[in-house]
């Protein structure tokens, strides 16, 4: 099956190439300031700058730890209703380029998903692989025919969007849902995510993703962790408290007429789903967070393969922010406080780079140089970690892990580290208008789990739990 090429139009936002005339600009205002006021008084002023920073962050931290701990155990623990009879038309879309490690659990777990048939279409994009993905894509399709298999030509462009664009052509559904290609869904979360589109004023949902192979490595038991607090208690407390989850790429769904109206997933960005996010915000939909629509992927067991996933994550983030910080403040469809905390989370990239900024501060007061903050009653080396720290105890509470896993916390101070290079990297190879364009995040398929647990079970799979069967096994 040939992919299609039609021209879309689009209203996808371009950034200048570069922004190497503002980094030029805080150069020489910072050397303004040091000539007009002194080294140690403006350094002085930088770090009173940084402690409002970090202590408006620390309070949001907080408060969605709060918002979890309190609300979230009932929320898992709560009756699913309703999931059976509101049934709209889904479109099942999966980009794949070199997957073939994972491309057989994925399908499977694809073809086991609990929807009527009648009403859902599943299609794999082979995005130009030069493995075995689309040879193994083929005989699936050759032994299922209701999975829908594309190929796309070698220099089709667009990334991950581009093949999502390609797909989503070539299909006639009400409702578009994404998984990555190393992703394996509970068979109930198309039911789960397609119920909140009753509410005409939902645009996309958004389900709560689980790292199946967290034993793996300290680096995947370490992003396990940190999946459960992004998505236990970050991304709980934005919806519960602002009503403005993301819209996260994978175990996602969206109206296929809103997205085509969109002008499709941006090319333009690495980072497409923060990117739709914003344009559904902008166009007065919201995004809403179903944290019982389970699915597992897998996670990088290396630091280099960490580094370039997060490397992408912030690139991408960042030009969100450059992009869409002013028609965010400009838009009628958010009130003052929705502006606000929209803004805080395009900010989120950029917190690593001033913790940087931050860590040099105190380095230089270690010697004497540097004025002192105005705000002496804070701690800025307390408050780079207290909140995010704050954040993953309450997660590993919520996700019912092992005891011992408590000391695995002690495991994000090289990973806070390791952040704060990849945020700074990719912020000053954005602002300086470095070429980059979309890489996928390269699989192990160590762990492939085709059986997936009913939802009741879940918190026993924890790859941290020492009874989860996974583990034993």
């Amino acid at each position: 099956m040939a992919s299609p090429s039609a021209r879309r139009g689009g209203r996808h936002r371009r950034a200048p190439e570069n922004f190497r005339g503002g980094l030029l600009t805080h150069a020489l205002v910072l050397l303004a300031a040091f000539a007009l006021f002194g080294v140690d008084r403006t350094l002085g002023w930088i770090a009173t700058v940084l402690n409002i920073v970090f202590l408006l962050f620390f309070f949001r931290h907080l408060a969605f730890a709060v918002s979890a701990a309190r609300w979230a155990e009932r929320d898992l623990d709560a009756p699913v209703i309703g999931i059976a009879t509101y049934t709209p038309s889904i479109a099942v879309l999966i980009a794949c380029k070199d997957e073939e490690l994972v491309v057989d659990g994925m399908v499977a777990a694809m073809l086991d998903l609990s929807y009527p048939p009648d009403r859902l279409t599943v299609v794999v994009v082979d995005d130009a692989s030069t493995d075995g993905t689309g040879a193994k894509l083929d005989a699936w399709h050759a032994a299922n025919p209701r999975l829908r298999v594309l190929h796309r030509e070698p220099g089709a462009g667009g990334g991950k969007s581009g093949a999502l664009n390609d797909a989503l052509a070539l299909v006639d559904a009400e409702i578009a849902v994404i998984f990555d290609a190393d992703h394996q869904p509970e068979s109930s979360v198309l039911r789960r995510l397609v119920r909140h589109f009753r509410d005409p004023r939902v645009g996309a949902v958004m389900g709560r993703c689980v790292v199946r192979n967290g034993v793996e490595s300290n680096l995947a038991s370490t992003i396990f962790i940190d999946y459960l607090s992004g998505y236990l208690v970050n991304e709980y407390g934005r919806q519960a408290l602002f009503e403005l989850p993301a819209y996260g790429g994978a175990n996602c769904a969206v109206r296929t007429d809103l997205i085509r109206g969109l002008g499709g997933w941006n090319p333009h960005t690495v980072t497409e789903d923060t990117d739709l996010t914003l344009r559904l915000l902008l166009d007065g939909y919201r995004v809403r967070y179903d944290s019982t629509a389970v699915d597992f992927e897998e996670a990088v067991l290396s630091n280099s393969r960490f580094w370039r996933q997060r490397y992408r994550w912030a690139r991408g983030h960042q030009k969100c922010l450059r992009d869409y910080w002013l028609p965010v403040l400009r838009t009628r469809f958010l009130s003052p406080m929705e502006k606000l905390e929209t803004i805080l989370f395009l900010w989120v990239y950029h917190v690593p780079v001033l913790c940087g900024l931050g860590l040099v501060l105190i380095g230089l007061r270690a010697f004497g140089i540097g004025g002192s903050s105005f705000i002496q009653m804070i701690a800025l080396s307390a408050l780079l970690f207290a909140g995010p720290f704050t954040e993953l105890a309450v997660g590993l509470v919520l996700g019912r892990v092992s005891r011992k896993a408590v000391w695995m916390l002690v495991g994000f101070i090289p990973a806070f580290g390791m952040s704060i290079l990849t945020a700074s990297k990719a912020y000053f190879d954005g602002m300086w208008g470095t070429t980059y364009t979309w890489s996928k995040t390269a699989r192990s398929g160590a762990t492939s789990a085709l059986v997936l647990p009913p939802m009741s079970d879940i918190s026993e799979m924890s790859p941290l739990n020492p009874d989860n069967p996974r583990v034993a096994a």
